[in-house]
């Protein structure tokens, strides 16, 4: 049994990930804000909502964040009718200072769910999107917020995806869109969609972790209290029980037994013995519990451990790939950009954490 993560990476294909995550884009990348000032951020809030999402976006990116180095995002709240109370699920309103031509100015909108995708979003809040997307703004939608940036446009000819429920509904609107259902997120650098609603946190993350690097997205996770890192390619839909909460569960020890060391080798027969499991049954249960395999779970987690090493040390690439227990500097570079979407050299260079920061 080889290694896990040490194979090389064309020939064995189960290191080829099934779902790519992050699509190329061929057009340089825009600089996150003006000179000078804050990344400007605005969510949309219509009637009928639930408010999970939009809170969720507030907390990453409306927060003060004194631990963090650097000006941090800041966030509008954004609404097709400024100042008249805009009703959400609960049972209880909010007032919303900001209009449509805010949510049009900022420099990253986010869009959540579609209160009602059978009758779609009103046409000036796709107007809106429209032109924010028109002036070189990233858009971002949270589960069926996808339905609103496909009718104003942004994914024809594109991956996208959206909650698992919604797609036949959404195939048979959009059929220009190339619609993933199975996936956590899709990004494409100016335009990004996500899953369902807790997608939607690993969304946001992703885009902290891209505008500002690892160490500041894991910051931001650890006080969420929620995981630093899912990989946008992970199942959506995951047809198991609610884990041990201890732990204690076969999977669950043998991952542990993994991130104590992620250099060291390890073999899925290694895995399943030390969770009590033959192969062929671990195999299946960690799928399972996770949506992915033992082996790209391995390279995912050896990739994340790489991160901090390129942005706060001198090491060579070569140390580094070794460092988290890859076998040689080509499956290093491999697997980092196939997850990463760049090479390990370029990520170094732009998230150094000795370099200024720069604007969010």
């Amino acid at each position: 049994m080889p290694q896990l993560g040490v194979p090389a990476p064309r020939t064995d294909s189960r290191l080829a990930p099934g779902r790519v995550t992050v699509d190329d884009d061929p057009r340089p990348p825009r600089p996150l804000s003006a000179p000078g000032r804050p990344h400007r951020v605005a969510v949309l809030v219509t009637p009928g909502m639930a408010p999970f999402e939009t809170g969720a976006v507030v907390e990453v990116f409306g927060l003060p964040r004194p631990e963090v180095p650097g000006p941090w995002y800041t966030l509008d709240v954004c609404t097709p009718d400024p100042d008249v109370p805009v009703a959400m699920v609960g049972g209880f309103s909010l007032t919303v200072a900001h209009g449509l031509d805010v949510l049009g100015a900022a420099d990253t909108v986010v869009v959540p769910a579609t209160v009602d995708v059978r009758t779609g979003p009103e046409p000036r809040v796709v107007d809106a999107v429209r032109r924010a997307a028109g002036r070189g703004a990233r858009v971002v939608s949270i589960c069926s917020g996808a339905f609103t940036l496909a009718a104003a446009g942004l994914l024809d000819g594109r991956r996208a995806t959206t909650h698992w429920r919604y797609t036949e509904e959404f195939r048979r609107r959009f059929p220009a869109v190339e619609l993933d259902p199975d996936v956590l997120w899709v990004d494409h650098g100016d335009v990004l969609t996500s899953a369902g609603s807790a997608a939607g946190i690993d969304l946001c993350l992703h885009l902290v972790r891209t505008d500002r690097g690892s160490v500041v997205a894991n910051t931001v996770a650890r006080r969420l209290v929620v995981p630093p890192h899912r990989d946008g390619g992970q199942a959506q839909f995951v047809d198991a029980p609610v884990p041990d909460a201890a732990g204690t569960d076969g999977v669950s020890l043998a991952m542990a037994s993994v991130l104590r060391d992620v250099a060291a080798p390890v073999t899925v027969a290694a895995m399943a013995r030390t969770a009590l499991m033959s192969e062929r049954t671990f195999l299946r249960r960690f799928t399972e519990r996770t949506g992915t395999s033992p082996v790209r779970w391995v390279v995912g987690q050896r990739v994340q451990a790489s991160l901090p090493l390129l942005e706060g040390t001198d090491l060579p690439v070569e140390e580094v790939g070794a460092a988290v227990g890859f076998a040689s500097p080509a499956t290093f570079r491999h697997h980092f950009g196939q997850l990463v979407r760049t090479s390990p050299s370029a990520y170094r260079r732009t998230f150094r954490r000795d370099e200024p920061a720069g604007a969010a």
